[in-house]
């Protein structure tokens, strides 16, 4: 069944352009670690997901983010994660470090969405997008892409579809160098 709920909410990320191809990944956490996408693995696609441990060596097919997850998992009581590679957001994050969304929805959901630094599958990411999601539920890495975390899939993807909607409004009204 969590093949077919990873399926589920990767369609709605694809369908919404929120990831391209191959790119992004999701894990819900579970007894002992968690279950994330594979490596490379498409997110419209059912694959079973890769089990990772909370501590010792992750899997060869797990996602090359397990790091992000595993910290989010040991330092937050989030349940689930969705990263995402929203082209608006990630523009966004290129020249701000903090978005502020104008629309009443992401205003009211998200009234600040924190950025940071750190390179894919590094420690220094793992780190900075934990700190970040302790008292929040979306960030986004600077060039990289958000990590939006919850209780459920669902709600980690309509954090992830906020912050996306939020930037590409900043951007369409100009008034993104206004509002970060």
């Amino acid at each position: 069944m969590l093949d077919q709920e990873f399926e589920r909410i990767g369609k709605r990320l694809f369908l919404e352009g929120l990831v391209g191809a191959n790119f992004g990944n999701m894990s819900v956490r579970t007894e002992g670690g968690f279950f994330i996408t594979r490596t490379g693995a498409y997110l419209d696609a059912r694959e079973m997901p890769a089990f990772v441990p909370e501590t010792g060596d992750a899997p060869r097919e797990a996602s090359s983010e397990y790091r992000v997850h595993r910290e989010v998992y040991l330092e937050t009581p989030h349940r689930t994660i969705v990263h995402a590679h929203p082209v608006h957001a990630v523009a966004a994050s290129l020249d701000a470090d903090i978005v502020r969304p104008a629309d009443s929805e992401g205003g009211m959901l998200c009234p600040e969405i924190p950025i940071v630094p750190g390179n894919p599958g590094t420690d220094e990411i793992a780190h900075n997008v934990a700190e970040a999601l302790r008292g929040g539920h979306i960030v986004i890495v600077r060039g990289h892409g958000t990590f939006a975390a919850g209780k459920t899939l669902d709600e980690a993807y309509i954090y992830t579809s906020i912050a996306e909607y939020a930037c590409r409004i900043l951007f369409l009204t100009g008034r993104l160098g206004r509002v970060l």
